[in-house]
Formats: C-alpha cells, sequence, structure tokens
C-alpha cells in the first residue's frame, strides 16, 4: 500500500503556517503554491516573509533586491522556507518641495499594513523586513510590533558621500547649494556639479538624518541585530550580514521570540537615547512614539524631552556634525555611542537584542578604531545635552520638536512672517524676501491638514544657502528633514487645520523661541488668540477622496506619532 503523503506531523514552529498548508484540506492552497517552485520539503518547513521595499525611484532602497537573496538563503539554511513579498516606498529626497513630498509620512502607515496584510493573509510564522528610505524603517518596526510574530529589521545600508573638489558631500549640500545658487553665490555649473556628485550609488542619504537616525535606534531599540545595519549598502559584508539575518530569524522562529520581548520601556528609551546623543532627525520622535503605540507602551514627548535633557551629544554626524554614517561604521560602529552612554547609565544595559546579547554585552565587545574622532568621550561631549527639545506654551500646548544641534542658538524673537503652505514660503525665500530676524511660519501641512506633514527641507536648506541660517527661525505643524539645521521647530500641535493656534498667528505678531523655559509663544494675549480663533474658518479639505482623504480622516495628532487608527 503507497505511503500517505498526509501523514507527516507539523513541525511545531509551523505556529500559523500549519493552517495554511499541513494536512489534506489543504491541498488546493499547495497546489498553487507547488506552481510556483515550492515543494512538498518546502511548505513542510515554517514559513518566513522577507519583506521588501525595493523600488526604482531613488538610490535609498537600490540594493534591495540582492539582499533579500542572501536573507532567503540564510532561511533556507537554517531549515525554513522563505516567501519574498514587496511594497512601496516614497523618497522624501526625490519629492521635497513638491505635492509629492505629502506622500512620505502616509506611506508609513501603508507600508505598514500592507506588510501586516500579507503576513496575517499568508500565516507566516516568521518575518524578516528589509528597509532603506527613511518611512521604510519605522514601518518594517511597527509591522513586526503589531502582528509579534518573531523576526528582525534589516537597515539597507548607508549610501557613501560622494567627492566635490576635494571634500566629501552628500545631499544636504545639494539642498543648500540651490539656495546658494538662488542668491547668486554660485552659478550653474557649480550647482550642477555638486547635484552630480553627491549621491555616489546604492544606500539611503548619508548624514545622521532620518534614515540613519532610525536606523541607530532600531539598534537601540534590538529589533536590529546589533552592528548589522551600520555596515554601509555597497561594503562587501553587507551581503553576509543579510544571510546572517536569515539565518538568525529562523532562530527566533524556533525559540518563539517575538518583538513584544525585545521592545520593551526600556527599549524605547535607549532608542530616544540614541537618537539625543548622535543629534539625530527630529523625526525620531514621530517614529518611537509610532512605534511604542503599536505595542501600547506608554511614552510621551516630555518623556523624550527629559531623556535627551540628560544624555551630551557623544557623535559628531552630520548636519550637526562633521562627519557621515560611513565614518561611524569605520569608527567602530554604534557600539561606540552606546559604551559613552553606559558610562553614565544613560542606557539600559540588560535590554535584549534579537541576536541573543543584551545591551551591556554589545557595548563589552565593540571594537575601536585607534584615534578615530566621530565618537567623543562623554566627559567631554560635544554639547552637554541632546540634540532636540519639546516645546509648549501658548503657541503649541500640545508640543512640539525643535532641533539643537547644529546651531548654538536658544533664544529667537522677531516678527512672523505666516505662508498657508510650503510654496509660498519657498517662493519668498527665492525672492529675497526673507530678512533677518524674522521668524517663518509655515501651516497647514500637519498630518491632516497637509495631509501627510511634509518635510521642509526645500526651505529650509534654502534658508542656509541665503545666508539667513543663524539669523531666522522658522516654525511649522510639517516636519523637518533629518538634514535640517538651524533654529526650527516642527510638529506644532494642535496643527492649524484642527484650530490650533498658530491658525491663530498674523504677520507681524512677535513669535519668541525660549529653549530653555520650553517655549514657543507669541505676543499674544489669551484673549486675543481666542477672538482670532472664533473667527478662524477651517479650510477645506485639500483632497475628497483617495488615499490622502483617507489618511486625514483617520490621523492622530503628530504629538501622538501621527499614527492612523479607527
Amino acid at each position: 500500500m503507497p505511503t500517505n503523503p498526509y501523514d507527516r506531523p507539523s513541525d511545531p514552529a509551523k505556529r500559523h503556517s500549519a493552517a495554511l498548508t499541513d494536512g489534506p484540506d489543504r491541498a488546493a492552497a499547495r497546489s498553487m503554491l507547488k506552481a510556483i517552485g515550492f515543494t512538498d520539503d518546502d511548505l513542510a518547513k515554517p514559513l518566513v516573509g522577507v519583506a521588501t521595499t525595493w523600488i526604482e525611484t531613488m538610490p535609498c532602497n537600490f540594493n534591495q533586491r540582492e539582499l533579500a537573496q542572501r536573507v532567503k538563503a540564510g532561511i533556507r539554511a537554517a531549515g525554513g522556507t522563505p516567501m519574498e513579498f514587496n511594497t512601496v516606498s516614497i523618497s522624501d529626497g526625490v519629492t521635497m518641495g513638491t505635492e509629492g513630498m505629502k506622500a512620505s509620512l502616509i506611506s508609513r502607515e501603508l507600508i505598514t499594513d500592507s506588510i501586516e496584510l500579507v503576513v496575517r493573509g499568508h500565516l507566516m510564522d516568521g518575518l524578516v523586513c528589509i528597509v532603506g528610505c527613511d518611512k521604510t524603517i519605522p514601518a518594517g518596526a511597527m509591522a513586526l510590533c503589531r502582528l509579534d510574530v518573531p523576526g528582525l529589521v534589516l537597515y539597507n545600508g548607508t549610501i557613501a558621500p560622494g567627492t566635490f573638489r576635494g571634500r566629501d558631500i552628500t545631499i544636504q549640500d545639494v539642498f543648500e547649494a540651490v539656495g546658494a545658487y538662488a542668491a547668486g553665490k554660485i552659478d550653474a555649473a557649480e550647482l550642477h556639479e555638486v547635484e552630480s556628485s553627491a549621491c555616489p550609488g546604492a544606500g539611503a542619504c548619508g548624514g545622521q538624518y532620518t534614515a540613519n537616525t532610525m536606523s541607530m535606534a532600531l539598534d537601540f531599540l534590538g529589533i536590529s541585530p546589533a552592528g548589522l545595519n551600520g555596515i554601509p549598502a555597497l561594503n562587501r559584508g553587507k551581503g553576509d550580514a543579510a544571510e546572517e539575518c536569515g539565518r538568525l530569524a529562523m532562530k527566533l522562529v524556533r525559540e518563539d521570540i517575538r518583538p513584544s520581548h525585545i521592545i520593551t520601556r526600556e527599549a524605547i528609551e535607549n532608542a530616544a537615547a540614541s537618537v539625543a546623543a548622535a543629534g539625530g532627525s527630529t523625526n525620531g520622535v514621530l517614529h518611537l512614539l509610532a512605534i511604542a503605540h503599536e505595542l501600547q507602551i506608554p511614552f510621551s514627548i516630555d518623556e523624550f524631552d527629559q531623556i535627551a535633557a540628560r544624555t551630551p551629544i557623544v557623535a559628531s554626524l552630520k548636519p550637526g556634525g562633521q562627519f557621515v554614517a560611513t565614518d561611524l561604521f569605520d569608527a567602530g560602529g554604534v557600539a561606540l555611542v552606546a559604551r559613552e552612554l553606559r558610562k553614565r547609565e544613560l542606557v539600559h544595559a540588560c535590554a535584549r537584542n534579537v541576536d541573543g546579547r543584551t545591551m551591556g554585552e554589545i557595548v563589552d565587545q565593540a571594537v575601536e578604531t585607534p584615534g578615530q574622532p566621530v565618537v567623543v568621550p562623554i566627559e567631554s561631549p560635544l554639547k552637554p545635552t541632546g540634540g532636540l527639545a519639546i516645546l509648549r506654551g501658548n503657541l503649541s500646548p500640545d508640543g512640539c520638536v525643535v532641533k539643537l544641534a547644529g546651531h548654538e542658538r536658544t533664544s529667537h524673537s522677531g516678527p512672523a512672517r505666516v505662508f498657508d503652505c510650503e510654496e509660498d514660503c519657498f517662493a519668498a525665500v527665492k525672492a529675497g524676501a526673507i530678512k533677518p530676524g524674522d521668524v517663518v511660519v509655515i501651516r497647514y501641512e500637519g498630518p491632516a491638514g497637509g495631509p501627510g506633514m511634509r518635510e521642509m527641507l526645500h526651505v529650509t536648506a534654502a534658508i542656509v544657502g541665503e545666508g539667513l541660517g543663524e539669523e531666522v527661525a522658522l516654525l511649522t505643524d510639517g516636519r523637518f528633514s533629518g538634514a535640517t539645521h538651524g533654529l526650527m521647530a516642527g510638529h506644532v500641535t494642535p496643527e492649524a487645520a484642527h484650530g490650533g493656534p498658530i491658525a491663530a498667528v498674523q504677520d507681524g505678531d512677535t513669535i519668541e523661541f525660549d529653549v530653555e523655559a520650553r517655549e514657543l509663544r507669541v505676543l499674544l494675549s489669551e484673549d486675543e488668540i481666542a477672538a482670532r480663533l472664533r473667527d478662524w474658518t477651517p479650510p477645506k479639505p485639500r483632497y475628497e477622496h483617495g488615499v490622502f482623504a483617507k489618511y486625514a480622516a483617520l490621523v492622530s495628532s503628530a504629538s501622538e506619532g501621527a499614527v492612523t487608527r479607527p
């Protein structure tokens, strides 16, 4: 009598996928999967998703197809069956300054949702998310947290710096060169030369902008294997790291080690400390709030402020410092930052990493390149407090984020120059209409009002390029790029579209930044603000249907991470 092909017992690690693939009742599903090459042996093993965000619109994610093959090889070698799938990505750098930039933050939610749909829909037992450009990194972590299946996130790596006339440059230099060209400081030939030199190949933007800020944060969160995110995109070791991630993912599946076991309150605090210590992007606040939300870990923007206030800057990384992510890798990696913070117990050394080690063990095994200048001793920090602060006050009663790295100012007072969209402000900058002392206000660019909370690098870089970076302040209910530097307050809440006080500001009103007092205020009485808001009419939604309209209807305040929820 022939052997019954359905007598094979289920692998206990197939905690989800057995319901999809095992037994005679699932013959139709197996038949369809066999059509694309899966065998009975493949389908008897745990199914591990390999989610990529590859797209041909930017260098940031461009090496993910190759890395996915290596991750899959690692999964197979460790006894699992990988299933690759992809989702979208929006380039912040390419879309900056256009209507398309509104899609960027919205994409974070769509990427998270789409990964969730595939993993839930196909009952996968584990997941590796390969991420690159800014919003894909938190989205990968958010999806893992929401699903709470064993897995990890691998950053596909930073781009190398470009070279322009003997010095290293990044995409930040291109944006600032646009402002310099508009001011007549450089000619078209030099702008074109800068443009053609800044981005030499695959990888995400090279400074401590949002991508590298979040890459480091995931290291400190423990959801990325320690040290592997920091390997540059085109470094020969990146493929080996990807294969190691595949093997590790299978170990996590076998042992049922899930994100909720790794990303704890202590891990969130560690990640926040890394953002502060490296002078990282203000977007780190938004994204860590969102990741905490997925696991229902209480964490507020005020706690971010407390962590930043006690955490010195110990890494000299652009835009506030001198170096880029490839320099940090050459110096010894992000473990050097953790090492300095542990000296003063500014990180929780007991926090776990998906690779099985604790933060303390990772620090103990750090290898520093002798004489490296990137990470300094915490006893002589670059700045005594972290690279951002949370301000409140009558202009932002629910809080806003101000960037402190890359400039020395902690106060500014001046007349408001009010713009109801980014394009109008950029036109004014380009026309030379912004003057020293002004406070530029860009509103109706918040999560719901934009919608999508655009980054303002197009404007802020133009202001720096014009030579006004140390003489002008800016505030917005939108966001800033990690490449932004200067006295800038973003994420002003409540946003203008929801009737926040920023909607009441008029040209000429005096606005004061007072970082020491943690205040952002307009010199108006509460009665005057209330009277103006009584006369205020909510603007008509910019989109009546489609994904932008859905997002605007569902998105929460930036002070809560700008997450979408029913």
